[in-house]
């Protein structure tokens, strides 16, 4: 399925986004946009996409999502019913990255958002207390004044700063051009896996490749990446497998799975599950369904 390029209309008096989105279901396409965006659902339940992610909604769902991200909503039948007496409800903020000027973004209070920014390119699902807060706050923002959704939104960048309460949605294989730091050391560890991820690759093989020891490595990787890198690693060859499980050329599970480097079926379909909440052949025919 081709994703549309789309974009909210914008108020010319004001330097971000914020919408509702309500109706019997949510119409929006699988689509990407330039804007980062926060959609907090607050009446309905479907499935969402995001990259190659497939995952549950309902009330009150909240998930920040990066630049040029492919995604959808896709309601419950029940929702798309001609006649259903069933409404959804969505708030949706959009910004970009210069919304308050071109050196916004860069001023030493925002080095803990920024890192957020680019953890952003794979779809942040937020949980817990900062999902509750997050909410509480974004349900008020549509009736207030100007400057004081300005505020309130400087207050989300805050929180989310300072949160770990959160799940990655898509693979590092479907963002794999993004940059998340600018050195030299993530450039060459993050190249060495995209290019090898289908064969094994040891820590002090990957250690190496960052000049590091195993265990200084260990602790840089997790510190950058947020995970260990095995389960990095993991899910690199999982999104590579989702990539080649919708490609024209239907090759089979078992083909797939060696292909993205596992020589054991029976854990590569346990990784995969593990990870997408279904089976490779379940996300083949998820992803044959028709979105709307």
């Amino acid at each position: 399925m081709k994703a549309v390029e789309v974009y909210l209309p914008q108020d010319v008096d004001k330097s971000f986004i914020v919408f509702r989105e309500e109706g019997n279901y949510f119409p929006a396409p699988w689509h990407y946009h330039p804007h980062y965006e926060f959609v907090l659902v607050t009446r309905s339940t479907g499935r969402r996409m995001v990259g190659d992610h497939i995952g549950y909604f309902d009330t009150d769902d909240l998930v920040f999502m990066g630049s040029m991200l492919p995604h959808v909503w896709v309601n419950d039948p029940v929702y798309l019913q001609e006649k259903s007496l069933d409404r959804a409800d969505a708030l949706v903020i959009h910004f970009t990255e210069d919304f308050l000027g071109n050196g916004f973004m860069n001023i030493p209070e925002m080095a803990g958002f920024r890192r957020v920014l680019k953890l952003s390119e794979r779809g942040l699902a937020l949980r817990g207390k900062t999902r509750s807060r997050l909410n509480r706050i974004i349900k008020k923002m549509p009736a207030m004044s100007g400057l004081e959704r300005l505020s309130s939104l400087l207050i989300i960048f805050d929180i989310m700063s300072r949160t770990k309460e959160y799940d990655f949605l898509a693979s590092p294989m479907f963002v794999q051009n993004f940059q998340y730091s600018s050195s030299d050391r993530f450039r060459k560890i993050s190249g060495y896996i995209m290019e090898n991820f289908n064969k094994d690759i040891s820590l002090s093989e990957i250690a190496s490749v960052a000049n590091m020891g195993v265990t200084t490595f260990c602790n840089f990787f997790r510190e950058q990446f947020r995970v260990t890198f095995v389960e990095y690693l993991t899910t690199v060859r999982i999104g590579h497998a989702c990539k080649l499980l919708v490609d024209e050329d239907r090759r089979s599970v078992v083909e797939i799975a060696y292909e993205c480097g596992y020589n054991n079926l029976a854990n590569f379909n346990k990784q995969f599950k593990k990870l997408k909440k279904m089976t490779p052949t379940d996300y083949r025919k998820a992803l044959e369904i028709r979105w709307r």
